[in-house]
C-alpha cells in the first residue's frame, strides 16, 4: 500500500494547530510607567524587601575652552592662534579671525603645553586674566581653582598645582595669592617642584634659565596687570639654561633627596 506523505503532513499540521488553540494564552505584562531619574533617590519604604534600583546620572562633561573675540587681541594680523581640539569659538572670535586673517590651529592639547593654574581668594582676579593670556599664547590651562573670591587656604591650591607638575600631568604651573610668597613656599614642599616668586621680567627669565623653575608664583595684589602679563610671557617663553646651571640645579635636587631619605613615602637615595 502506497504511503500518502501529503496526507500525513496535513494531519500533523491540523493536530499542532488544535493544540495551540486549546492552550491558555500567557497574560500580557503591563508596561511599568516611566519613572523619572529623581525617583531613584527616594528612601526605601517601610517593609520593603528590595531597595529601588539606583539610577546614576551621566558623568559631567569635561570643561571646554571658550575662545572669545578678546582672546585674539594679542595675536598679530595674519598670525596663528593655537587652541585645543575641543575648544568652542564664539561667533565674534570667528569674525575677528576672518577679518584679521588669523588662522585658528586646533590641536594645542596634543602639544603637551599644559599649564596648571591655581589661586586663593587674593589671586582670583589675576587668575582670570592669566587663563585668558594662556589661551592667546597657545597653551592649555588646567584650572585647579579657586572659583571665586570667598576666603580659602592658599596651601590647598598651591599643592594641587605642584602635584600636577611633579607628576608630569602639566608641564609648568602658575600659583597666585595676595603676595605670591605663601603659595611658593607651599608648592616647594612637593618633591620635584621648584617654585619661584617673580616680581619682574628679569626674575622670571632668571628663574627659568638659571634655576629651572617649573612653577611661577605671582602676587595678585602686588603686580599691575601689564607687568604680570609680561612676567607670565617671559616665564613661559624662556628655556632652561646651560650645563653649568643644570649642575647647580642637580645639587638642589640632591639636597631634596637627602632630606627625603628615610621619610614615610620618601625617595630612597
Amino acid at each position: 500500500m502506497a504511503i500518502d506523505v501529503r496526507e500525513i503532513a496535513r494531519k500533523a499540521a491540523s493536530r499542532v494547530l488544535s493544540e495551540r488553540q486549546l492552550a491558555p494564552k500567557p497574560a500580557r505584562a503591563e508596561a511599568a510607567p516611566a519613572q523619572p531619574v529623581r525617583e531613584a533617590a527616594k528612601s526605601v519604604p517601610s517593609g520593603a524587601t528590595k531597595p529601588p534600583k539606583l539610577v546614576l546620572p551621566p558623568p559631567e562633561a569635561p570643561e571646554r575652552l571658550l575662545v572669545l573675540g578678546t582672546c585674539l587681541a594679542e595675536t598679530p594680523d595674519g598670525g596663528v592662534l593655537k587652541v585645543p581640539d575641543d575648544a568652542l569659538l564664539s561667533p565674534l572670535a570667528l569674525e575677528e579671525a576672518h577679518r584679521r586673517r588669523i588662522t585658528i590651529q586646533r590641536g594645542a592639547r596634543d602639544s603637551g603645553r599644559r599649564i596648571a593654574v591655581g589661586c586663593d581668594h587674593g589671586g582670583f582676579a589675576l587668575k582670570t586674566e592669566v587663563l585668558r593670556w594662556l589661551a592667546t599664547l597657545g597653551f592649555v590651562a588646567v584650572d585647579f581653582g579657586t572659583r571665586d573670591e570667598n576666603a580659602v587656604d592658599y596651601p590647598d591650591f598651591a599643592r594641587a598645582v605642584a602635584e600636577a607638575v611633579a607628576s608630569g600631568q602639566c608641564e609648568l604651573g602658575i600659583v597666585i595669592d595676595g603676595a605670591g610668597i605663601g603659595s611658593a613656599i607651599a608648592a616647594n614642599k612637593v618633591p620635584g617642584v621648584r617654585a619661584a616668586t617673580c616680581c619682574d621680567v628679569a626674575m622670571a627669565k632668571n628663574a627659568r634659565e638659571h634655576n629651572f623653575a617649573n612653577v611661577l608664583s605671582l602676587g595678585g595684589k602686588m603686580l599691575a596687570r601689564e607687568l604680570a602679563h609680561e612676567i607670565v610671557k617671559a616665564f613661559l617663553s624662556t628655556a632652561t639654561g646651560e650645563a653649568r646651571h643644570a649642575r647647580r640645579v642637580a645639587k638642589i635636587t640632591d639636597i631634596e633627596r637627602r632630606y627625603l631619605k628615610g621619610a614615610p613615602g620618601g625617595v630612597q637615595a
